[in-house]
């Protein structure tokens, strides 16, 4: 993929993941598309990594949005959990 269809990818999965995700975090358009694109890499790496193939290699594949999502969903509750300590 390229690094514009990452980025629309990254958008798209870091919103979905906060609609989905339960908690007042009150994080940019900027940080969500962060979020997003290192929750698609980190999905994609995962699934990888437990045997299911390559997720992250077509746009419009829903292994590849079941994997950004989950991945931002994840980089989420990370996030919540360290921005509650403060």
């Amino acid at each position: 993929m390229s690094i514009i269809a990452w980025i629309v990818l990254g958008l798209l999965g870091g919103l979905i993941a906060k609609a989905i995700m339960p908690g007042a975090e009150r994080i940019g358009l900027i940080l969500t598309t962060v979020l997003g694109v290192v929750g698609a890499l980190l999905g994609g790496f995962l699934a990888t990594a437990l045997g299911f193939g390559d997720p992250i290699d077509e746009f419009f594949d829903i292994s590849t949005w079941i994997a950004a999502i989950a991945g931002a969903m994840l980089i989420l509750f990370i996030w919540n959990a360290i921005s509650s300590r403060r």
